[in-house]
């Protein structure tokens, strides 16, 4: 019997790097933004907490970079109790003070005290309709608007949709959820799939 040398494996093709990978274009060369966009950013969230943190941290934004709320988010966490609902709807006055002078977050008195009171809110609206999961993803009827915009310029900033959500929650009793605020809000919560078509998440990565 002829004994023949083993065949040389078939190369495979480079694996891409997750610096390498298509990613929206806000995702930039941050570190942190792109793990951000790789694993959170889209995702459908139906946890009241997290849910609630985004809320916060949406509103934290306003009027500046998300990646300036997203290098303080451990700070944010650490200063309001995980945004565990209860725990910061029960927060003094005292401890919003610290909060705002030693607590590693933006420092924007009215911000600052937002979070508390939109706990409050929150707490109401979990109340009257069973979770702020539940009310929240009426809005969209329980299931993700998808969108593949091709160009990143045709991204909208605010919708019909987001100006409903807004009046909605300024009913309730919530501070800092203009329309923008609130659409940003959906994109982060998966209310909305805002991943260009362009995009390695588009695909439906995990």
């Amino acid at each position: 019997m002829t004994l023949r040398a083993p065949s040389a494996p078939v190369p495979s093709a480079p694996v891409p790097q997750a610096a390498e990978l298509p990613r929206c274009a806000w995702a930039g060369a941050n570190a942190a933004m792109r793990a951000y966009h790789d694993t959170e950013w889209g995702v459908p969230q139906h946890d009241d907490r997290a849910l609630f943190e985004l809320i916060s941290l949406e509103g934290a934004q306003a009027g500046l970079s998300w990646r300036t709320v997203l290098d303080r988010r451990p700070a944010y966490r650490a200063a309001y109790h995980g945004f565990a609902i209860d725990p910061v709807a029960a927060m003094t006055e005292a401890e919003l003070d610290h909060v705002l002078h030693h607590g590693g977050v933006i420092r924007h008195r009215a911000k600052v005290v937002s979070v508390r009171d939109n706990a409050r809110a929150a707490q109401a609206v979990i109340a009257a309709e069973g979770s702020l999961d539940r009310f929240l993803w009426s809005f969209v009827d329980g299931a993700p608007i998808v969108t593949r915009w091709q160009d990143p310029a045709a991204v909208p900033a605010r919708t019909v949709l987001s100006d409903r959500l807004s009046r909605a929650l300024r009913a309730r009793g919530f501070r800092f959820v203009g329309p923008t605020i609130c659409y940003a809000f959906m994109q982060a919560a998966g209310l909305v799939d805002d991943h260009l078509a362009g995009c390695f998440r588009a695909a439906g990565a995990p």
